[in-house]
């Protein structure tokens, strides 16, 4: 086991690297619980909030390279605390931790980074906006233009990224709701990105561009003690509009879901359990997991019926979590593309 495991392990809740991403629904004592009708303040709340347990900047891209080829591109930083609040130095509850990934037509890199809070090895500025990990920088002007530097083993990139549209806010104005129980976390996206700029890979550098989308979430418990994990995807369509969608799986077979309808304009439409719907179409055993790597998805209210297929079926993220995420092709009643993530197989 390298140094690296053993350090997440120390600092980390054990049940949070033995059950992955179902350790979201374990009971969250003394954190903060996001609140219905709360009202969001900017560029203050693009930074941490260590009043709550859970947090993470999330950053996917569909890229077309100057070799005709299409990738995909992942950024996440992630803090968890491990008790509420914040303090100076060595004293800090923080953990911080942060995944990195390009994903190609055939082959999928995939690394990660990790840190203690307080010693300035990680954390997040808001004016001007700043979030870091080591050198893994995401930063620029309150999510509008901005720049992102990452590098592993045996890949990098360096990226700029410009905001062509608003910020959107999930569920009820930001209050994204999980389950039947009423888990819920505060998320909001900058979906509107044009991004541009050079992967770092094996065969030589690639000069890209495309389209990206951020998401910041941050809950206590965003699960419910019975879900297992999240199937979600992030789909832009020709026409300029958008789809974010996710269904939660529950260890009785049934599901939660959520939608959000973003048009080009930036306006939305929020849609309860039930209105979004995934359905596995092809199942592949990546590493040992039974991963769908075709859905049909479907939201009825705005005439979307689509066939959403992996670029890559093999984008697993083999890492101290492992899930699946990548960039994905979407075709039916509309046309595009855009990122699956998949968690708790």
């Amino acid at each position: 086991m390298n140094v690296k495991i053993l350090f997440f392990i120390f600092w980390l809740p054990f049940s949070a690297v033995a059950q992955g991403f179902s350790d979201l629904g374990s009971r969250a004592d003394g954190f903060a619980i996001p609140e219905l009708n709360s009202t969001f303040s900017f560029p203050s709340d693009h930074g941490a909030h260590p009043e709550y347990r859970i947090e993470w900047w999330y950053l996917t891209a569909n890229l077309n390279g100057s070799d005709g080829k299409k990738y995909g591109l992942q950024w996440t930083l992630f803090r968890t605390g491990l008790t509420p609040g914040e303090a100076e130095g060595w004293r800090s509850p923080q953990v911080w931790f942060a995944h990195a990934a390009v994903t190609t037509p055939d082959q999928h890199f995939a690394t990660e980074r990790f840190a203690r809070g307080g010693i300035g090895q990680a954390g997040v500025e808001t004016t001007p906006f700043r979030a870091w990990i080591d050198e893994w920088m995401l930063d620029g002007e309150d999510f509008q233009k901005m720049t992102l530097t990452a590098n592993g083993p045996n890949f990098g990139y360096d990226m700029s990224l410009q905001a062509n549209g608003p910020l959107v806010f999930h569920g009820d104005k930001g209050y994204s709701v999980k389950s039947e129980q009423g888990q819920a976390s505060y998320y909001y996206s900058q979906p509107f990105f044009k991004i541009d700029g050079t992967l770092k890979l094996p065969a030589g550098n690639i000069e890209v561009e495309g389209n990206a989308w951020l998401d910041h979430e941050w809950s206590s418990q965003p699960l419910s003690d019975d879900q297992l994990g999240w199937d979600w995807f992030s789909l832009s369509f020709v026409d300029g509009a958008k789809l974010m969608g996710f269904q939660l799986r529950q260890k009785d077979g049934s599901l939660y879901s959520s939608s959000t309808w973003i048009s080009p304009d930036g306006s939305t439409s929020s849609y309860p359990n039930g209105a979004f719907s995934a359905f596995p179409l092809n199942i592949k055993s990546i590493k040992d997991h039974n991963m769908p790597i075709k859905w049909r998805v479907t939201l009825p209210d705005k005439n979307v019926d689509v066939v959403v297929i992996a670029h890559n079926p093999d984008a697993w993220m083999e890492l101290s979590i492992p899930y699946w995420e990548g960039p994905v092709n979407v075709s039916g009643s509309h046309l595009g593309h855009g990122y699956l993530e998949m968690t708790g197989y």
